[in-house]
């Protein structure tokens, strides 16, 4: 008999798992793949850590989460700063005034944000599916040369 049984031993049940233990409780995980850690699993081939099911980025802006994560596994130093390459022009991601500026030779948030607006208006009406969504959020541009080439590749 179990007091607590986990189903799934992704972050949160290992978490839950291994601070149950820590208090004194009995604790039962049960996984349907052959291995703990859900998607941030690695496997290693000759030295190399792969990534089976996608990168792992782990952030946070709270200390005492950073202390505890830190207990366990030694971190890499990574920022992420992913770029798009649309047609040999590469735009910064997530969208901000250096990707508005390689986009429109523009400055200022209030040109951006004029800009948006009116390609939004490409969209009349209550949108009919995600790509007619996508451009009444952020505009032609944007969807065409940033959202669009990606979620094709999907």
């Amino acid at each position: 008999m179990y007091e607590y049984l986990i189903v799934g031993s992704g972050l949160f049940g290992a978490v839950f798992a291994h601070e149950a233990r820590a208090a004194g409780k009995s604790v039962l995980v049960v996984e349907r793949r052959a291995h703990a850690g859900g998607n941030v699993y690695c496997e290693e081939r000759d030295g190399i850590h792969i990534h089976k099911y996608g990168a792992h980025i782990f952030h946070t802006s709270y200390r005492d989460v950073w202390e505890y994560v830190n207990r366990f596994v030694e971190f890499n130093n990574f920022v992420n700063s992913p770029v798009a390459n649309y047609q040999g022009h590469l735009y910064n991601l997530p969208f901000n005034m250096n990707t508005f500026r390689e986009l429109w030779d523009i400055v200022t948030p209030a040109q951006a944000r004029a800009i948006i607006v009116e390609q939004r208006g490409a969209i009349t009406g209550e949108p009919r599916n995600l790509e007619e969504q996508a451009i009444s959020l952020v505009g032609t541009d944007i969807y065409t040369k940033l959202i669009k080439g990606y979620t094709e590749k999907q």
